[in-house]
Parts: structure tokens; C-alpha cells; sequence
């Protein structure tokens, strides 16, 4: 089975720029978006053989997730059942018949980290979701999770640490997801691999000089770490400032 996660950072202008070509190039079983930035409905996608779920946020043209399978799900999820972080549309869970996919855009802690505290709020709850599915049956989390982990993904982690995506507390918080059961599946297939990158700013021409971050991942419950075949980037995919993503699974 092989699955797809793609922040488009827009899906109606990612549509302008070959998101239809890439789509079906990738030939996903289940495709996961973050940050459409539009209602369903503001653009039509004919994706034959595909269940198409959007989640969106209150605020028009601001964050959202959706994720198309060719598997359809026994149960759908919208948001993880808390008011409080519920309302911009970041995460859907499908309940399939072997696991939980989770499709996630985690929050920004933004310039000048002025959203840091609810982000730590919210890690806290988001890892208290994963954990309460993981007692049903295994997990794969994929999204754009707003932190670089390790200094090996990114390109200028002195830098940039204390920065937003790079910051102790942001770094913590992905650790102790980690710790509580689960694994980043591109770096326990390659641990060493460096210029991986998943995100590059549209500043300074830094995807041309590959001066990016790797903050869109695949995450999985630990017990499908013999089922995961792949975990790939396709950093050859344009059409966003972030490259899809993927893994496979047998």
C-alpha cells in the first residue's frame, strides 16, 4: 500500500501548478493534503475511484486538511474531539481496516513565537489522541508537523534554533511522541541521510540551493515498524514550497 502526504500551501493555486499531474504520477493509495486554504466545494477534483474527505477551517483561506483513498474507511474523524483545537481544520482520521491514518497540519508557532504556548497545548492533546487510538489498533500519522527533530533536518540548524520549527520545546514535543510509541519512519529507514528536506522558504531562492527544513513526515506506531517497506521524499515535485512525501507498507 503505498501512501502520499503533500502540504499544497494552497490547493487551488497547487492546482495551477501540475497538482493533477503529480497526483496521478504519484499513484497514491491514500493522499493526505494539509493546508488547502479553501472550503469544500471552492474547487471540484474528479479523482475516479477515490472517497474524498475535507476537513476546513472556521476561517476562510486558512489551513484545512483532506485526504483521498481508494480504501474506504469503516469510520471518519474530523478534528480530535476538543473545541479548543477543533476549528481550523488540521487534522481527519479514517479508522481502516488494519490501522488509524491520521492526516495532521500541526500549528505554527509563527514569528516571534507568539503561538508557542497554545502549540505546546496542543502537542500535549494531539499526542494524548494518537495514544488513546494506538490501544485499538496501530497508528500512521502523516502531515506537515512544523518541526525540523534533529539538527540533520535542516540546513542551518545554529541558525536557526530558538526559531520557530526549531526550538527545544517543539523538538521535546516530538520526542516524546516518539518516546511514547511510535517511529519516524523516513529516518529508521535512513538514519543518515542528510540534504533531505521537505520545506524550503520561497526567500532567497533556497529550494534552488536545497537550504530547507524536513518537517512533513510519515510517523508510525512502533508495532507496524516491520510492515514499513519505503518512506520516500520527492523532492522533484514542485507545485508548493513543501515536496510530497510518502511511504509504503505491505
Amino acid at each position: 500500500m503505498k501512501l502520499i502526504s503533500w502540504n499544497v500551501n494552497g490547493l487551488r493555486a497547487c492546482l495551477k501548478k501540475g497538482f493533477m499531474e503529480s497526483f496521478r504520477a504519484l499513484d497514491a493509495d491514500i493522499f493526505s493534503l494539509q493546508e488547502t486554504k479553501m472550503q469544500e466545494g471552492q474547487a471540484i477534483l474528479d479523482l475516479p475511484g477515490y472517497h474524498q474527505y475535507w476537513n476546513s477551517a472556521e476561517k476562510k483561506g486558512y489551513s484545512g486538511t483532506a485526504v483521498f483513498t481508494r480504501i474506504e474507511p469503516l469510520a471518519v474523524m474530523y478534528g480530535i474531539g476538543i473545541p479548543e483545537h477543533d476549528h481550523e481544520g488540521r487534522v481527519i482520521t479514517l479508522e481502516l481496516p488494519d490501522f488509524y491514518l491520521v492526516n495532521c497540519y500541526t500549528p505554527n508557532s509563527q514569528r516571534g513565537l507568539e503561538r508557542l504556548a497554545y502549540r505546546m497545548t496542543w502537542e500535549d492533546a494531539f499526542r494524548a489522541y494518537l495514544q488513546s487510538l494506538d490501544t485499538q489498533k496501530p497508528v500512521i500519522l502523516c502531515g506537515d508537523l512544523n518541526v525540523a527533530h534533529e539538527d540533520i533536518d535542516l540546513k542551518n540548524p545554529k541558525t536557526n534554533h530558538h526559531n520557530a520549527g526549531f526550538t527545544d520545546e517543539e523538538r521535546g514535543k516530538f520526542s516524546e511522541l516518539l518516546a511514547s510509541g511510535f517511529l519516524d519512519t523516513y529516518r529508521t529507514l535512513h538514519p543518515d541521510t542528510v540534504g533531505a528536506y521537505t520545506w524550503w522558504s520561497y526567500l532567497r531562492k533556497a529550494r534552488l540551493t536545497n537550504a530547507g527544513w524536513r518537517i512533513d513526515y510519515f510517523v508510525a506506531s512502533e508495532k507496524l515498524r516491520s510492515c514499513i517497506t519505503d518512506a520516500t521524499i520527492h523532492a522533484d515535485i514542485y507545485g508548493s514550497d513543501h515536496c510530497p512525501v510518502g511511504m509504503e507498507i505491505k
